[in-house]
């Protein structure tokens, strides 16, 4: 391999780059499910579902399964790299979307009472703090953990067996580290400041991790053999290919 002797500026120019032909390069339904399911479970979790001695589950369960699969598909086809830059990107856009939600909760109306409407699009900043960490960590954890269980594969990368375990087991994983990291900073560090004293318990929040990686398995198991004939798709059509051949090339510099 060939050293690399560019200066900073030539390397970020090489990666803006490369940012702009992957958006091109990625279908834009899977882009776009990807960044709503951001959006809404940053909204959903709002809401604790159940709350029991052993167990709390909040509203983001229902659709952060939707995220995790939409990063196991890029990371098949298009590298880890590219699902953790889409990742960020959906967490850029959630966070302008939450300042605009916020914005609009705080101008004033006097064409009814908007308090319903003003809780829940005003959102609370520390469950915005939380759960932007919580699934930037996991997100990067679950991409990269995909990647590397895809590579031991050697005989059939792409087959169905490949494709099963790097979603189920990088799914698991990386859904039990994002409930729980979420869990404990909402949860136990700042809502009992301000929210008068309602919390979870350390239990409660690594059996809302633990049930909620569980749950988000199943579902992965029940809609990943959509995932793996997009993939295959995605192959079989060339999808992308001048990104890759485009990073590809880079790699080699």
């Amino acid at each position: 391999m060939a050293s690399d002797n560019r200066t900073f500026r030539d390397k970020l120019q090489a990666e803006i780059t490369e940012l702009k032909m992957l958006l091109r390069a990625i279908p834009a339904t899977v882009v776009t499910l990807f960044v709503v399911s951001v959006v809404c479970m940053n909204l959903l979790a709002n809401k604790t579902l159940l709350q029991l001695d052993w167990i709390a589950l909040d509203g983001g369960i229902l659709i952060s399964w939707l995220s995790f699969m939409c990063m196991d598909i890029i990371t098949k086809h298009f590298g880890p790299k590219a699902s953790n830059s889409i990742t960020v990107l959906a967490v850029m856009i959630n966070l302008l979307t939450c300042l605009i939600f916020f914005v609009a909760s705080v101008i004033p109306s006097n064409a009814g009472d908007y308090d319903a409407f003003n809780g829940i699009f005003g959102g609370t900043w520390f469950i915005l703090l939380g759960s932007t960490i919580a699934f930037l960590a996991s997100a990067l954890i679950n991409n990269m953990l995909n990647f590397i269980i895809g590579k031991s594969f050697r005989k059939n990368p792409d087959g169905k067996l490949a494709y099963a375990m790097r979603t189920y087991i990088s799914t698991f994983i990386g859904q039990f580290l994002d409930n729980f990291i979420f869990s404990v900073i909402v949860f136990i560090f700042f809502a009992p400041i301000f929210w008068n004293g309602f919390h979870w318990t350390w239990l409660q929040c690594a059996m809302c991790a633990l049930t909620g990686a569980v749950a988000e398995l199943i579902m992965e198991i029940v809609f990943s053999p959509i995932g793996y004939r997009i993939t295959k798709k995605w192959q079989r059509e060339s999808v992308g290919i001048e990104y890759l051949q485009y990073i590809g090339m880079e790699k080699q510099k």
